[in-house]
C-alpha cells in the first residue's frame, strides 16, 4: 500500500468560533473544544495521525469571520514548523487583503506555505471572479495547488450559490498550468458538475473531504475512470474517524491501484512528496 495523505485538516484553535461551529462538532464530539485543544499538541496530534495511518496531511488556514471564525495563518505556519508531515496552505480571504497576489508570495515565499484554500461560500465571491485573477496568476507563477470549497454548508451565514464548480471553469481554461482542487467535489447540489470537470480538465481534481466514503460510488458511479484526479481528505476535526474513512475506501469496489491513488498517490503527485 502507498501513502496516505489527508489533504483536508483545519489544524489550529479558532478565534471567535462561532456557537453554531461548535454544535455542528458535537455531532462526532462531545467537547469539541476541549478535544482540539488537548490534540493539538504536536508530539500527540503526530502520534493521532499515526493511529490513524495518515502519513500527510495538508494544515489549512481559515479566515471567514461572518460563518465559521479565523484561523490565522501565521497560527498555521508556527504550528506546522518544524513537523515535516504537516503542509501549511493559508488561506486568502478578498474582502479582508487590499494586494492579494503580494500577501500571496509573502506568505509562500516568507512563511514557507505550500498551497492555498479559497473559500467562495463563506466569504461570499464566486471563483472566476476578476479581483481573484491576479491571485490565480501568482499562484500559477510559484507554482502551488489552489483549493476552492465547493458545494454546500451548513454554517450560518454561508451562500451556496457561490459553490457552483462550474465557476472554476474559467479558472482552469485562463490558468491551465494552475492546479486547481474541487473542494468537497459539490456536495450536495453538484457531484455531476465536478466530476465532468475533473475529466474535461488536465488540471482540475475532486477532493472528498466531508462525503462519506460508503457514498462514493452512488455519488460517482464512474469513480474509476477519474482515478487519476481523486484526493482523499477529512475535514478534521469535524469528521475525526480518519483511519475508520481510509478503512472504508480501502474496501470499496475499486481496483487496488484506483484505492492507492485516492487515498495518496495523487496528492503525492500534486505536492511533489515521492511515494516511494
Amino acid at each position: 500500500m502507498g501513502l496516505i495523505i489527508d489533504f483536508h485538516m483545519h489544524i489550529g484553535l479558532y478565534h471567535d468560533y462561532h456557537p453554531w461551529v461548535i454544535e455542528w462538532m458535537k455531532n462526532e464530539i462531545e467537547d469539541p473544544e476541549t478535544f482540539v485543544k488537548e490534540m493539538l499538541i504536536p508530539e500527540r496530534f503526530m502520534r493521532y495521525l499515526r493511529e490513524n495511518g495518515v502519513d500527510y496531511a495538508v494544515a489549512l488556514a481559515e479566515l471567514s469571520p461572518i460563518t465559521t471564525g479565523m484561523l490565522s495563518n501565521e497560527a498555521v505556519a508556527e504550528f506546522c514548523q518544524g513537523i515535516d508531515c504537516l503542509i501549511p496552505f493559508c488561506n486568502i480571504n478578498p474582502f479582508l487583503v487590499a494586494d492579494l497576489s503580494g500577501e500571496l508570495e509573502r506568505y509562500v515565499t516568507e512563511m514557507g506555505f505550500r498551497g492555498m484554500k479559497l473559500y467562495p461560500t463563506y466569504h461570499h465571491f464566486y471563483a472566476n471572479s476578476n479581483r481573484l485573477y491576479p491571485l490565480y496568476a501568482k499562484a500559477q507563477e510559484l507554482r502551488i495547488p489552489v483549493m476552492i470549497h465547493t458545494g454546500s454548508s451548513v454554517f450560518r451565514g454561508a451562500r451556496l450559490k457561490y459553490g457552483d464548480p462550474l465557476f472554476m471553469d474559467d479558472v482552469a481554461v485562463d490558468f491551465p498550468d494552475l492546479t486547481l482542487l474541487m473542494v468537497h467535489s459539490g456536495r450536495g447540489f453538484w457531484y455531476d458538475r465536478a466530476y465532468f470537470l475533473a475529466k474535461l480538465h488536465a488540471n482540475m481534481y475532486m477532493e472528498i473531504a466531508g462525503l462519506p466514503p460508503q457514498k462514493l460510488l452512488e455519488y460517482f458511479p464512474e469513480l474509476e475512470k477519474v482515478a487519476d484526479k481523486v484526493i482523499f481528505g477529512s475535514d478534521w476535526p469535524g469528521m475525526p474517524h480518519i483511519g475508520r474513512n481510509i478503512e472504508i475506501i480501502r474496501g470499496l469496489p475499486l481496483k487496488n491501484e484506483t484505492k492507492d491513488k485516492i487515498l495518496g498517490g495523487n496528492a503525492a503527485r500534486i505536492l511533489g512528496i515521492s511515494s516511494d
